[in-house]
């Protein structure tokens, strides 16, 4: 049995000791947190609805002048109320109201040196962080930096917890030495003993089941994070466990960045750290609809610029490097138009094989059929050994201001900045760098080969997404990642898309993975599968795997078929039209999300709402074909709706006009791998 973290005031008194414990409880008195000082080192717990969510877990750090996790004495408390609304376009939620109790616990170490440690906590949320005064220095009087050399910050769950994680890579491996990118697998309901596969622990965010086995005991799920990051600290990830149940913030591995730069993060005083975030509840509903990643965090920067957010066509996805050419990416402008996307996407190799004079008239054909340009970049310097061009330019300050001035005036409106080189605080600079300068001139962000996003929707105006997800390019890579597209489907919208926008560049509509819709990588989900991932992954920009080969032929210029005479699964098959005509009206931002069911890996449903109109969407990875009956409070009997869904027989797409009878109880059924969506 662990320890409890708080004892009777009886024993206390008995043992001649002053209390020094402090609590917070939510709004709703459900969500609790317990600060004490054991033993000289300060702890903290969680408990929601009666459920011990984490025990006795440790709080404090390492510094350069001192040690905050041992030999600390309580100093005092102050207690407060939070309430705040506020703006977010291109997340889950475009407007957040934010009521939270507050308490800031002032502790002190054996010097008499002393630091806060601020709580808030909301109806399902625990986020906190460690704020630091200037402190006397030995040298002149007065401090006014610090070096934290390590966190103590822990996170103790009870034994009968199990896990869904995906494991930090090794530094400098993978293509090209890009890793680690966040593009590793999951496991599922796993152990916590379970070590890592690298022996590196665990990327955030992390999901936690506790309580998992039941056992006449009440289950919790737990989504535990960091938000908050940017040039004045470095990006942490989990420990494996230690001991008990206890997993503790990590730094990054001095590897990283080809072993450039400090793995230690330094800021100036007084300053804070990054919050440390912890959703909980009985069901999966508040890990799924937390705006916390984004509550507590501020603006870094104000925009000049008003941007467009949509959708995009993208020919590296399917038709590869050798795409990058002016007669593919004319055809690619021209899906973009015929679709009514706003966006192409230009990949890597466009400095080589089109140049920048002729980019500048492919930039000015595409605004005269109505499409806007991103492209893409290296992040690339010295930490790798990626090639493909441009590179040496986002990591140069004086070269990367000279293109974002040229981009600026030929009309280019976003970048993909590619391959990052891990999570140091001299990266999180590199990040925050492009962010500000691209800024400057008007242009739009998504990263990729990155890190995750920590808050970066609401701190950066510009920021579109990030992927750090082993995203759709592997369904092109191997096949074996196109066997479990499903499953990965059904655990990005509880797990990594949850905590920010996901640039996962996806919704295939050919169903060989290769340019001709002719052999390479075969999809194994339906089209209602993919259609699917348009509302439950979640970006402002969605980079869509569609191909000009998915349009009838006599929109290519051929011959054209009727629906009923084509077999969408021969090679060189178009895509049905009633799939193309969806991708067509879905979406890319949305000003509500609400969790209907699922389970990490084996199905999702989510709801999202965009101005007056509802999209429910699921999918499923169960392994057979899986019928629900749905709870959607956001319909009413007698509501018409459109309902895209799977033929059982031949795993086509459907559509049909239903009228809802029972809001309570509408009943879906999805084949396997496939999945549906309800447009209200």
């Amino acid at each position: 049995m662990k320890k409890k973290l708080l004892l009777l005031s009886a024993v206390l008194a008995s043992l001649n000791m002053a209390a020094q414990v402090a609590s917070v409880a939510s709004p709703d008195g459900k969500l609790k947190v317990n600060v004490d000082v054991q033993s000289g080192k300060p702890v903290y717990e969680v408990l929601y609805d009666g459920v011990q969510v984490l025990d006795a877990s440790p709080l404090g750090f390492v510094a350069d002048h001192g040690d905050f996790a041992q030999d600390i004495s309580f100093v005092s408390k102050r207690e407060g109320h939070l309430e705040f609304n506020y703006d977010l376009r291109v997340s889950k939620a475009s407007h957040v109201h934010v009521d939270a109790n507050q308490l800031v616990v002032t502790l002190q170490n054996a010097k008499g040196y002393p630091y806060d440690v601020d709580f808030r906590v909301s109806n399902n949320d625990v986020a906190f962080r460690y704020a630091i005064p200037n402190h006397p220095s030995r040298a002149n009087g007065k401090k006014f930096s610090v070096r934290i050399m390590k966190e103590a910050t822990g996170f103790d769950f009870p034994s009968q917890t199990t896990t869904f994680l995906t494991p930090q890579s090794h530094a400098m491996i993978g293509w090209k030495g890009t890793k680690p990118s966040y593009e590793e697998g999951y496991g599922y309901d796993e152990p916590m003993n379970k070590k890592s596969q690298y022996g590196h622990g665990y990327t955030f965010p992390c999901l936690f089941h506790v309580n998992a086995a039941g056992k006449g005991t009440k289950e919790a799920w737990a989504l535990v994070s960091e938000t908050g990051v940017d040039s004045r600290y470095c990006a942490s990830r989990l420990s494996d466990m230690k001991g008990d149940g206890l997993y503790t913030v990590e730094f990054p591995m001095a590897e990283e960045n080809g072993g450039n730069g400090t793995v230690e993060p330094a800021f100036a005083l007084p300053g804070t750290t990054p919050w440390r975030t912890i959703t909980v509840g009985t069901s999966l509903k508040p890990i799924v609809e937390t705006t916390v990643p984004w509550d507590y965090v501020t603006p870094r920067y104000e925009t000049a610029h008003k941007y467009q957010y949509g959708k995009g066509t993208w020919s590296w996805i399917v038709w590869q490097d050798n795409s990058i050419c002016w007669d593919d990416q004319v055809k690619y402008i021209k899906l973009a138009k015929d679709m009514g996307f706003q966006y192409v996407l230009v990949d890597n190799w466009w400095d080589t094989n089109i140049g920048k004079e002729k980019m500048t008239k492919l930039v000015k054909y595409a605004q005269s059929q109505g499409v806007d340009v991103f492209l893409w970049y290296s992040s690339s310097g010295w930490w790798n050994d990626i090639e493909q061009g441009p590179i040496n330019i986002m990591s140069d300050p004086i070269v990367r201001k000279q293109y974002m001035r040229w981009m600026q005036q030929i009309g280019v409106k976003g970048i993909k900045v590619d391959f990052f080189g891990g999570d140091k605080q001299e990266t999180m600079r590199l990040y925050e760098q492009i962010l500000t300068d691209a800024d400057d001139a008007g242009i739009m962000v998504i990263f990729h080969g990155c890190t995750i996003p920590r808050g970066w929707e609401r701190m950066y105006p510009n920021y579109v997404g990030s992927e750090a997800v082993l995203a759709s390019e592997n369904i092109y890579f191997s096949q074996g990642a196109a066997d479990k597209e499903a499953k990965d489907a059904a655990t990005h919208p509880f797990i990594r898309n949850t905590i920010g926008c996901m640039e996962f560049g996806g919704c295939f509509m050919n169903r060989h993975i290769n340019r001709g819709n002719t052999g390479g990588n075969t999809r194994r989900t339906t089209d209602c599968h993919e259609l699917a991932t348009c509302v439950l992954f979640q970006n402002p920009i969605q980079n869509f795997a569609i191909t000009p080969e998915n349009l009838p032929a006599a929109e290519q210029g051929g011959n054209s078929q009727s629906a009923e005479a084509i077999d969408y699964n021969a090679p060189g098959a178009p895509a049905p039209a009633v799939s193309m005509d969806f991708l067509r009206q879905v979406p890319t931002t949305w000003d509500e999300t609400i969790f209907i069911d699922g389970y990490p890996g084996k199905y999702s449903v989510l709801a999202r709402r965009s101005g007056g109109t509802w999209y429910i969407a699921g999918n499923n990875a169960t392994g057979a074909p899986l019928k629900l009956k749905l709870n959607l409070s956001m319909l009413q009997k007698g509501d018409k709706v459109t309902l895209y869904s799977d033929n059982l027989k031949n795993r086509e797409p459907q559509k049909s006009a239903v009228k809802v009878t029972n809001p309570k109880a509408v009943v879906v059924t999805m084949a396997d791998q496939g999945g549906f969506v309800i447009v209200k």
